[in-house]
């Protein structure tokens, strides 16, 4: 059994194979309906439980058509309609869970509430996003980025604003893809030491700049996420804005990247807070490729999780 739980924690080698099974599933659906059935369907028979105690858009229709275009079934589940931890524990759901279902994606909260529920479940369980991390989305940035530019191995790929769980998956990736990672952002709102360390730890150059027009002269790829969480208070989304103001990514700083540089957001987007909507519809951007790439992404992650 193979639980995709962080990029950090799973090989390089095998991060390798997820991406290139992604871009031939993406491949062989080429002027297919969108509702069609893969010709190769390794989900057959398999019903797999999509947990969110966080609501989503993309993950969830996401991980559910890709459940289905592989022939399996899905049963989705609200953090409402199981309130875990809060009735039964987390690890006598995962035990009940795994004698329904042979595979369970779970985006929730608490980094803990993942680890418990993978510890505790025989089958494999798949980080969708929690606090801390967001392995999903990276896998399908990876793809992203070399689909439309080659390998992203010595590449420099700069973030810019808030130094999240989206952020902190970019800087596992950076160690194992080997690339490049710059943050820029203010100093409240960092990435954690131990992700740099690890991406580092790799032998790739992990930094904190905080000149933003400095941070991205000569990148490859400039990222970015929302400034504000949804579960945020009023207070400290006015707060997050001054503070990330600076590091807004605008067609004046992408004009300091290379001519040829991507620039990605994972969205949801707030238009004209931290991307402008002329970068977002600009020519450098591939927001939308990468959008549809968690579907392809995730297919190849749960192939990877199933042995198939």
């Amino acid at each position: 059994m193979t639980s995709f739980l962080d990029i950090h924690t799973t090989s390089p080698e095998d991060l390798r194979k997820m991406i290139d099974s992604a871009r031939a599933m993406k491949d062989a659906r080429n002027g297919r309906p969108k509702g069609a059935l893969d010709d190769d369907r390794p989900l057959a028979g398999h019903m797999v439980a999509l947990i969110f105690e966080k609501p989503s858009t993309r993950t969830r229709v996401s991980f559910d058509v890709g459940v289905r275009q592989m022939g399996g079934q899905t049963m989705v589940l609200s953090g409402k309609e199981m309130q875990l931890g809060h009735g039964e524990t987390i690890a006598d759901t995962a035990r009940v869970l795994s004698r329904y279902v042979d595979l369970i994606m779970i985006r929730t909260f608490e980094e803990a509430t993942l680890q418990e529920m993978a510890e505790y479940a025989s089958v494999p369980v798949i980080n969708g996003l929690t606090n801390r991390t967001h392995p999903c989305q990276i896998m399908a940035d990876v793809m992203t980025y070399e689909e439309h530019r080659g390998p992203i191995a010595g590449k420099k790929v700069v973030w810019s604003g808030d130094g999240n769980n989206v952020c902190a998956s970019f800087l596992h990736a950076a160690g194992q893809f080997g690339f490049d990672l710059t943050f820029t952002g203010p100093p409240t709102l960092d990435p954690e030491a131990e992700w740099i360390n690890f991406a580092r730890s790799k032998g790739v150059d992990a930094r904190i700049e905080r000149d933003p027009y400095k941070a991205v002269d000569g990148a490859d790829l400039v990222v970015t996420d929302t400034w504000v969480s949804m579960h945020d208070p009023e207070s400290a989304k006015e707060r997050r804005h001054n503070q990330l103001r600076p590091y807004q990514v605008n067609e004046d700083l992408m004009a300091r990247a290379k001519p040829d540089a991507l620039f990605m957001h994972c969205l949801p987007a707030h238009r004209n807070d931290e991307a402008t909507s002329a970068v977002m519809d600009g020519p450098h951007s591939v927001i939308f490729d990468e959008a549809e790439n968690r579907l392809h992404a995730q297919k190849a992650i749960m192939r990877w999780c199933l042995g198939k």
